[in-house]
């Protein structure tokens, strides 16, 4: 992950401010000193980006200018999203995607409810329970992630366009635009472009068509500050803009997509593509300290457990106990444990499963979880167990936020999961497939790739839509829109939202230092507190005396957020941990 702050900046003197402090945010970043992070707090080292009449927040600054241009003409909110989404698509291939799916959260800006936009990936007609296991009943990981049959039915274009249709105000033709300009004449190469493509070399290089799409002929990556083109893409772009979503799931890209399936004994057919369809859901709605939260709703677990978490913590004085202090992160990671615990049971498609949630997010429910932490000492992962919320029952992914001049806000997260998805372009299309299907339980109870357990809830079925962690999340604040975010980063995905929330309703934070501090992460099993470096050693070893274990990993999340005053003024933050990031307002 990278570590160089990059940020558009917006106005001369923030251009001077960051090149010459640069360095010194990279050390209050990754520093372990505990003055590292009480400056972080103390002296406003990290700005946001200021605007009135609308901000754009996305992980490459290519995105964030094309969308911020549809504002400028007029646009509104969906309008410049639509439009970033397919930008990213061109310019971050590793997460940007037309090959995945994802979920769009929409906030009016007039007060009307908020609405999801659910356009994640489905499992194929033909896939069964036990495709991903061997004859022995062993789950084989290698075809769940790295094959074929790791690919879903892809959303993206559907549920892009379907925003576009229900809400925008340019035509799908217009959207695209920038984008099929991009893919045609190409832009020049940022450092992590080249970076990612080196990594990812010996898995990208295995298939042809990756190989002669990413990589130049004598097989190295494109270089920074070089120019990359890709043709076949925008051909596929124009397919689209050209004849709609069936340009997409019928037609010739539809064709070569089903060839892509026959030449590695794949499963998506042309039915499949042209039966697949996103769907409206009501967001998961939820209260903390007199805000409204809304998130997204299944198949995507994060706003379930973003509010159930919430929940817990509510009764607990963070304010008092201060940001990062032992006694903070171990109630945090308490109540963390409890929600993942209870993910790996409940959670699913609600097309297909019954999921109690009205009972894991009611106040009740956290009440009754709340009982069992203690504040003095860690409860071991193996006493805790998937609770029962049925009582409290009533009969590499990338993420951008957007709030237009009316205050419409949109908040988006998608992916084709890993970093490069499968790392499988279609061939003659220009675009990878996803490796969604990991995101099913390929056997209950064995985890997926980012250790995640499932259930008989999460199970693979023809058409289901496979469980998520991605948390597009809107804040209101006296019936008004205030904080818009989101973050990319898998299982991680839901505590780094919710730090974000925490940061600013709790700790007070300008929305640039609450996406910026350094981050913690429990997901129940493996058993240890995951943080990122710059939190004090002395609060490592007080956790530790608790019994909590603590693994020091790399950054965790790219998280894009905006926050509007009350005052209406915007305030954007884009995530140091992405070099390319960028917040820009007008």
């Amino acid at each position: 992950m990278d570590r160089v702050t990059h940020s558009i900046s917006w106005k001369n003197g923030y251009r001077r401010f960051w090149s010459l402090t640069v360095g010194f945010i990279i050390y209050l970043l990754i520093g372990t000193a505990p003055a590292s992070a009480q400056a972080i707090l103390e002296g406003e080292r990290f700005h946001p980006a200021p605007g009135t009449q609308g901000m754009v927040s996305t992980s490459h600054t290519l995105a964030t200018e094309v969308a911020l241009k549809v504002l400028e003409d007029g646009g509104n909110a969906i309008d410049a999203a639509v439009t970033a989404g397919f930008a990213l698509a061109v310019t971050q291939p590793r997460s940007g995607n037309i090959g995945g799916g994802g979920f769009l959260l929409y906030s009016p800006g007039d007060g009307k409810a908020p609405e999801a936009i659910d356009y994640r990936e489905t499992a194929p007609a033909a896939a069964t329970e036990t495709m991903f296991q061997d004859s022995d009943g062993n789950a084989v990981s290698e075809r769940s992630r790295f094959s074929h049959l790791a690919a879903g039915v892809p959303g993206t274009v559907a549920g892009l366009a379907l925003a576009l249709e229900r809400h925008g105000t340019i035509s799908l033709p217009q959207a695209l635009a920038p984008a099929i300009r991009l893919a045609k004449d190409g832009f020049v190469v940022p450092h992590r472009f080249t970076e990612g493509l080196t990594q990812a070399k010996d898995r990208l290089q295995r298939w042809p068509a990756s190989r002669a799409t990413f990589y130049k002929k004598d097989g190295s990556a494109p270089q920074p500050g070089e120019v990359f083109r890709q043709p076949e893409l925008a051909t596929t772009l124009q397919r689209i803009s050209d004849q709609g979503v069936k340009g997409f799931y019928e037609g010739e890209t539809a064709r070569l997509i089903v060839e892509e399936m026959k030449r590695g004994e794949g499963l998506i057919t042309l039915e499949d593509l042209k039966n697949y369809q996103p769907a409206i859901r009501q967001p998961v709605k939820g209260t903390y300290r007199g805000h409204e939260i809304f998130s997204m709703s299944p198949p995507s677990s994060g706003g379930i457990h973003i509010v159930q978490i919430l929940n817990i913590l509510e009764a607990y004085p963070i304010r008092d106990w201060g940001h990062n202090s032992a006694k903070t992160i171990h109630h945090m990671a308490e109540a963390m444990k409890l929600a993942y615990a209870d993910r790996s049971k409940y959670l699913g498609d609600t097309d297909f499963v019954e999921v109690p949630l009205a009972g894991l997010t009611s106040k009740g429910y956290a009440e009754a979880l709340r009982k069992g932490i203690n504040a003095d000492k860690a409860r071991p992962a193996t006493e805790i167990a998937p609770g029962q919320p049925t009582p409290w029952e009533s009969p590499e992914t990338t993420h951008f936020s957007v709030v237009d001049r009316w205050g419409n806000a949109v908040s988006n997260t998608y992916t084709i999961n890993f970093s490069y998805g499968s790392g499988i372009t279609v061939a003659g299309a220009g675009f990878l497939l996803n490796n969604e299907m990991d995101d099913f339980s390929a056997k209950p109870g064995v985890p997926n790739a980012y250790g995640l357990i499932g259930g008989d809830a999460n199970k693979v079925e023809p058409g289901k839509r496979m469980l998520s962690s991605m948390s597009p999340t809107i804040v209101r604040k006296d019936g008004k829109n205030f904080l818009v975010t989101g973050s990319p980063g898998g299982s991680r995905i839901i505590t780094t939202t919710l730090q974000v929330l925490m940061n600013v309703i709790d700790h007070n934070m300008n929305i640039q230092t609450a996406v910026s501090v350094p981050r913690i992460h429990h997901q129940w099993l493996p058993d240890a507190i995951r943080v990122e470096q710059g939190i004090s050693p002395d609060t490592l070893e007080l956790l530790e005396a608790k019994g909590h274990t603590i693994e020091t990993k790399s950054a965790m999340g790219a998280i894009q957020s905006i926050l509007i005053d009350a005052d209406g003024t915007l305030y954007g933050g884009a995530d140091p941990r992405r070099s390319t990031s960028s917040a820009k307002g007008l």
